[in-house]
């Protein structure tokens, strides 16, 4: 005798009792990109189907959330003002504090996570405070992290999610909060945050490229997945209540390492790079729509228990049709 198993792939319903991995809307988490002025939607260019919003048109892109039930997104603002010191990502007026309100106001249901970082705000395009020599200082950045961190949190944000990579962020964080009363604000940390080519759509999307040199001097070495393990433990010890694994699909190893070696919710970003090349690749008939769903599904597989995608409301919306068919 041998094994038999495609008695049970014989028909839709046998092969529906026997999946092991579901994915669903209330899993995933989508970003929104938030511009200063008025009656602006426009396009990315590198991220087809992908917009820049002003305030005043977040309530097009919530309602389409709402109708096909994506409950969070993950926001990133572009200002108009950049400075040395990312002025504008603590100001109680900046771009992505209006957002927070604006997307409060109009559902207080949704889900707001504040992406925590400085790039999108410096005029230099860096992560954090430079020396004189353009090496971003890591501890002199931390106070800056926790005025946008406090900010965010005085915004009406629903957790905070610190992208920096600095040592000791989620520590700084988690004192900033606890110490203003929001003790039961939780912190998604990107813990394992690789300087990843799959970023290229995004640096474009936030207007965040680096003026000079990368950030291989504090995101993680593409090589390297026992150090994963090590940021994604110190994270943990400083007080994370989520974990990040960005990218997704090219560290597929990482994530299911992470779900093996710790009991910790477990976030993956699907970057833009990869929403990009799939995109492409649907839209010129190389590969079936299917691979999108098969994509996602290979995330959550490896260990995911949510997923920030720029696919949230189209593959949502596709499930949604496919129910009500």
């Amino acid at each position: 005798m041998f094994y038999r198993g495609r008695r049970l792939r014989n028909n839709e319903v046998t092969r529906g009792l026997m999946r092991e991995t579901h994915l669903h809307a209330n899993q995933l988490i989508y970003p929104i990109f938030v511009v200063e002025g008025e009656n602006i939607k426009n396009e990315i260019s590198s991220l087809k189907g992908i917009y820049h919003y002003s305030v005043d048109r977040l309530a097009e892109v919530v309602k389409e959330m709402q109708e096909v039930g994506v409950k969070a997104c993950i926001l990133f603002g572009i200002p108009e003002h950049k400075d040395a010191c990312g002025s504008q990502a603590y100001d109680e007026h900046g771009i992505l504090q209006q957002a927070i309100r604006k997307i409060k106001e109009i559902d207080p249901s949704m889900y707001v996570i504040g992406d925590v970082c400085m790039c999108e705000y410096t005029d230099h395009g860096h992560c954090g405070i430079l020396d004189e020599h353009g090496q971003v200082l890591n501890d002199a950045t931390l106070p800056y992290l926790q005025k946008i961190t406090l900010s965010y949190a005085n915004s009406g944000v629903d957790m905070v999610a610190p992208s920096a990579m600095m040592d000791g962020e989620i520590a700084a964080m988690r004192q900033i909060l606890d110490e203003n009363g929001y003790y039961d604000l939780p912190i998604m940390g990107y813990s394992a945050k690789y300087a990843s080519a799959y970023y290229g759509p995004f640096r474009e999307a936030a207007h965040s490229a680096p003026a000079f040199g990368n950030r291989s001097t504090y995101q993680m070495d593409v090589a390297n997945g026992q150090e994963a393990l090590r940021e994604i433990a110190a994270d943990i010890d400083e007080g994370a209540d989520i974990i990040m694994v960005k990218p997704a699909l090219a560290f597929l190893d990482v994530i299911k390492e992470a779900k093996l070696n710790f009991n910790m919710p477990i976030c993956a970003y699907n970057v833009s790079g990869e929403y990009a090349m799939l995109k492409m690749a649907v839209e010129q008939g190389l590969m079936k729509e299917s691979v999108i769903e098969e994509s996602l599904l290979a995330i959550k597989r490896a260990g995911a228990d949510m997923i920030i995608t720029y696919f949230a409301i189209d593959i949502a919306r596709k499930w949604k049709d496919e129910q009500n068919v």
